[in-house]
């Protein structure tokens, strides 16, 4: 296990409560390119993909020990828990977005849109009402690197919400390429990275207690790179994947400090009894540090 040196960087005095351990671990390398962690504080253990080999893979924290969860994955990519405690994942191969159940079973939870194959579903939360959203670029019928290559039958990259009696609705239909998404502490707010977009950037959306999404401004923009990744922390701050590390925004949109990470980041995660475990997958590697800020419920 190796030891980088954690460098918290401060833009904005509101980012003096960030911190953590002095070193971070490399728990894993190896991989193609690492994406979607997510954390199961019932078994300590985290899983996360590694795309291009069309796999995931588990870690074990109470021993340190890492090995496949499932290949093939369908090329898998973002994952989240849901409140049941299930695995939900966004599957680039099978163009699809499936649940595994408490019994390994796989249930679908969408793969059309009106009849039309999804183009390959990339990253995905669970709001407190039980609905899935989803947001589904083209990167997995691109080619043939994270998926198969293939036209789009639908010829847009949206955003989705599942219902909880499971009907596919668009929830927005204005990004190029639309990536990690994350709620808001008190879910009346989702934040959507558009990777694709010149500067790559974070839009922010009021949400409806129907699930419809107003607004939809630039929150933040990238200055390293493309963000990815987005999740939020307990105090409401915004933590975006990028090139050069993690990029922290305040929840007015000021960008208030990085922490640095020696790979290209592509999502990050909380785990650990408290949350305040934070889990970053980066180009071949996966780094965690113990932080002095708890992610969000």
């Amino acid at each position: 296990m190796d030891l980088v040196k954690a460098e918290f960087v401060a833009s904005d005095d509101r980012f003096a409560g960030c911190g953590g351990d002095q070193w971070m671990r490399r728990i894993h390398t190896g991989c193609r390119w690492t994406e979607g962690p997510v954390y199961f504080p019932a078994g300590r253990y985290l899983v996360f993909s590694d795309i291009p080999n069309d796999r995931m893979v588990r870690w074990d924290e109470t021993t340190g020990e890492v090995g496949v969860f499932r290949q093939p994955s369908g090329y898998a990519n973002g994952h989240t828990r849901d409140r049941a405690g299930r695995l939900v994942s966004c599957e680039h191969g099978n163009r699809r977005v499936t649940r595994t159940e408490h019994d390994g079973t796989v249930t679908v939870i969408a793969d059309r849109y009106q009849g039309k194959r999804l183009n390959s579903p990339n990253d995905v939360v669970e709001h407190s009402d039980g609905s899935i959203w989803f947001t589904d670029p083209s990167y997995g019928i691109d080619s043939d690197y994270e998926g198969y290559r293939a036209d789009s039958e639908i010829g847009a990259c949206h955003v989705y919400r599942v219902t909880p009696d499971g009907q596919v609705r668009i929830a927005a239909d204005d990004f190029e390429r639309p990536n990690g998404l994350a709620f808001s502490v008190d879910e009346r707010k989702l934040y959507i990275a558009d990777t694709r977009q010149n500067p790559s950037h974070i839009r922010v959306f009021d949400v409806a207690d129907d699930g419809t999404l107003t607004g939809g401004d630039v929150f933040g923009t990238c200055d390293s790179g493309a963000f990815d990744g987005v999740r939020v922390d307990a105090a409401g701050r915004v933590w975006a994947a990028a090139h050069d590390g993690l990029h922290c925004f305040d929840p007015d949109g000021t960008r208030i400090g990085q922490l640095l990470v020696p790979e290209i980041c592509s999502n990050l995660t909380f785990g650990g009894p408290r949350r305040n475990h934070l889990f970053v997958t980066a180009s071949t590697s996966v780094y965690t540090l113990r932080v002095t800020f708890n992610g969000a419920g």
